[in-house]
């Protein structure tokens, strides 16, 4: 067995093919997931990654030989595999072969158990990793394989949510970036036939040939913002490699910042709700906190990462939750990502507003955020205590969930070390533009001296 120990991520398991793991690591890996675990029953599922089926099937075989049976779904979206593993009391747990956006070069996999919480660090990564490297495995009597195709129960739950009827006549155009929302969204717009939907990169590859699967980096939207300009759509929507992150662009093919999309969503989820918690990210604006309690909800502050921000959502008893990347996570769904209901939300606002997507989200727009900044820095952790010994005397309040937050009232800055790439990450607000774009000059010159 090849692996690189780094591949043990906060998050999943992820690491270039060939390279940073192999088949044997897999197959062990299969093994060591059921142990851990003590499922039964594991519903597995892969992305369209060419190194995608010979890693699930070794995946798979350790599974098996370690006792459990396998529910193999197929290539699904991570929505998809998380519903397939959650909506049914037999599965006990699950595991799916994907490297979510990551360049095609890589791979890996989530894992969760049987009711959709993650295993990441401090959730049993450090357990599965340990086990792997031991390599001893009891025996146990070989278990089996059975297909099952999922698609009917999944659509049928997302509209009962939906209901197709109270989406009208738009003109839409769908960026699936080449990656697993295109195995879903033919399925969901044949039950749309009243809307006009433009495809882009619905064609599942996972070489990516046309552009990074990332809605988080704008010029990823350029083809979706040329498109919505070309046939006059009411909204642009872009999807990630897994398909559990989602970007909107409204008809004038300006981006709607995911905290802008969670204070949208507070204003549709929480009537009929109110108090419930609604989770937001530490990179997020504050029109996210202050939407969701003129909305009637009580907003709940959670550092980045989903195997973070699910348990605190679903301890909470959370409504929903967002974060900046687009990830949305929903109570309907088990406190899991569910972009397909993002975009059925969407298109149901619109419908019933019917006023264009730009005049919806303009309230929203009111602060000036600066997006989020990326450094290859040497030290990330001295960075960070050089920016805190700089502001944190002038704070209103210091955060450290996540890396740094520091609030001053009419701007803040969040600072944090990635948990999946080697990078430092800047996030900050102010009340105009120009006050921004000082703090961040300011805060860049400091990052990069």
């Amino acid at each position: 067995m090849d692996y690189n120990p780094s591949i043990f991520k906060a998050y999943d398991i992820r690491g270039l093919v060939g390279k940073d793991f192999d088949d044997a690591f897999c197959e062990a890996l299969g093994r060591a997931f059921v142990v851990h675990t003590g499922a039964k029953v594991i519903v597995a599922g892969r992305d369209m990654r060419g190194s995608s089926p010979g890693y699930f099937a070794a995946l798979t075989r350790g599974m098996m030989r370690q006792g459990a049976d396998v529910i193999d779904i197929g290539m699904v979206s991570t929505p998809m595999f998380y519903f397939a593993v959650s909506d049914y009391d037999l599965h006990d747990a699950g595991i799916m072969v994907t490297a979510s956006h990551n360049p095609s070069e890589y791979n890996g996999f989530k894992m969760v158990h049987g009711d959709a919480m993650p295993i990441g660090k401090g959730s049993g990564m450090e357990e599965l990793k340990a086990l792997v490297e031991n390599g001893e495995f009891p025996d146990a009597k070989e278990g089996t394989l059975v297909q099952t195709d999922i698609v009917p129960d999944y659509l049928e739950r997302l509209f009962a949510l939906v209901p197709a009827d109270s989406i009208g006549k738009l003109k839409v155009v769908v960026d699936a970036g080449n990656g697993m929302g295109g195995v879903i969204l033919p399925k969901i717009f044949e039950a749309l036939p009243q809307a006009e939907v433009h495809r882009l990169y619905w064609e599942p590859d996972g070489t990516f040939p046309n552009h990074e699967a990332n809605p988080l980096k704008t010029e990823t939207l350029a083809d979706l913002q040329a498109k919505i300009k070309e046939v006059g759509a009411d909204i642009g929507i872009a999807l990630d490699g897994d398909s559990d992150r989602i970007g909107l662009v409204d008809e004038k093919g300006e981006i709607v910042r995911a905290d802008q999309i969670i204070a949208m969503l507070a204003h549709v989820l929480l009537p009929g709700n109110a108090g419930d918690a609604v989770t937001y990210n530490v990179s997020c604006g504050n029109v996210a906190p202050e939407e969701i309690k003129a909305s009637g909800g009580t907003p709940v502050m959670t550092p980045t990462g989903h195997a973070l921000i699910k348990p605190i959502l679903r301890k909470n008893g959370g409504l929903f939750g967002g974060e900046l990347s687009g990830h949305f996570y929903f109570r309907e769904f088990f406190s899991a990502e569910n972009t397909d209901y993002v975009m059925l939300l969407a298109l149901q606002l619109l419908s019933r507003q019917g006023k264009p997507l730009s005049e919806l989200v303009a309230p929203f727009r009111r602060y000036a955020h600066s997006g989020e900044l990326n450094f290859k820095v040497a030290d990330a952790k001295a960075k960070m205590a050089a920016i805190q010994e700089k502001y944190a005397p002038e704070a209103a309040s210091v955060t450290d969930i996540d890396g740094l937050r520091l609030d001053f009232g009419d701007w803040w800055c969040s600072i944090r070390a990635s948990n999946t790439e080697p990078l430092l990450r800047l996030n900050l607000e102010a009340a105009t533009r120009d006050a921004m774009e000082k703090k961040k000059e300011e805060l860049v010159s400091l990052i990069t001296a």
